[in-house]
């Protein structure tokens, strides 16, 4: 059973219910794929979080499009524009050359990342990151982006040869080690960062609960702190496997 969230609630009983009860008949295959029985809801409480976040997003990004500006920045422009130069910033320092062609994913993961972090800061949400599933569906979108560079940047041969190390005599043993290696970054990506968001949730409700904005406004603002560098090492670990992947072609 998933913990319920206002929120969710809402959203589910106004919006996803109404459109699934509406399109099942017509549609039968689709209530067995969703899993969709009358009175319960359609959507998990982090999917309805994704959404939010997602939608959220685009409307910030329309709407700061607009209000984009060289002679009269605004708070909001230079304080996206600090963040920006520094991320690029360091992706030069752990990429090299063409550094920038990486940054929309980049920089999208960590906007997301972040607002999904935040996002459980407030009363009737929860943080989708909270979501073993969700970080799991970043890191597997982070391992299939970094090796389709290495391979479209080296070819299939070279980025294999990539895995078995400088020596042919080390070959076998390194080879087998460095797959297994790679294959263990999707898990590590996503327990990080699910592990440390929901014990940072599970903490801010139980003192909620005992001391109702006493002890708990203190954690709020080191969770605040604690989902920005979440967000952060994210991307920073992000850009040390595209850097690893592609250095070969700068040197």
């Amino acid at each position: 059973m998933h913990e319920e969230f206002f929120v969710s609630t809402i959203f589910n009983d106004y919006i996803a219910n109404p459109i699934a009860a509406r399109m099942i008949p017509y549609f039968p295959q689709l209530g067995e794929w969703i899993d969709y029985h009358p009175g319960h809801d359609v959507l998990p409480p982090h999917l309805v979080m994704i959404i939010l976040v997602s939608v959220g997003l685009t409307v910030f990004a329309v709407w700061m499009r607009r209000r984009l500006s060289v002679d009269d920045p605004g708070v909001i422009q230079q304080s996206l524009e600090l963040a920006f130069e520094a991320i690029l910033d360091f992706m030069k320092n752990l990429i090299g050359a063409g550094h920038k062609a990486f940054f929309p994913i980049i920089g999208s993961l960590f906007l997301f990342i972040l607002t999904c972090n935040l996002l459980g800061l407030f009363p009737g949400f929860m943080s989708p990151t909270s979501n073993i599933n969700v970080t799991l569906g970043c890191a597997i979108i982070v391992f299939v982006y970094y090796h389709f560079h290495g391979l479209k940047t080296h070819g299939f041969v070279k980025y294999m040869a990539h895995f078995a190390g400088p020596s042919l005599v080390l070959a076998p043993l390194l080879f087998p080690i460095e797959i297994i290696s790679h294959l263990a970054r999707p898990f590590s990506l996503s327990v990080r960062l699910f592990g440390n968001i929901f014990a940072e949730e599970m903490i801010i409700t139980s003192l909620n609960g005992i001391f109702p904005f006493l002890i708990a406004l203190p954690v709020m603002m080191l969770a605040l702190f604690a989902s920005t560098v979440q967000a952060f090492i994210f991307i920073v670990l992000t850009t040390v496997y595209v850097g690893g992947a592609v250095e070969q072609s700068h040197h």
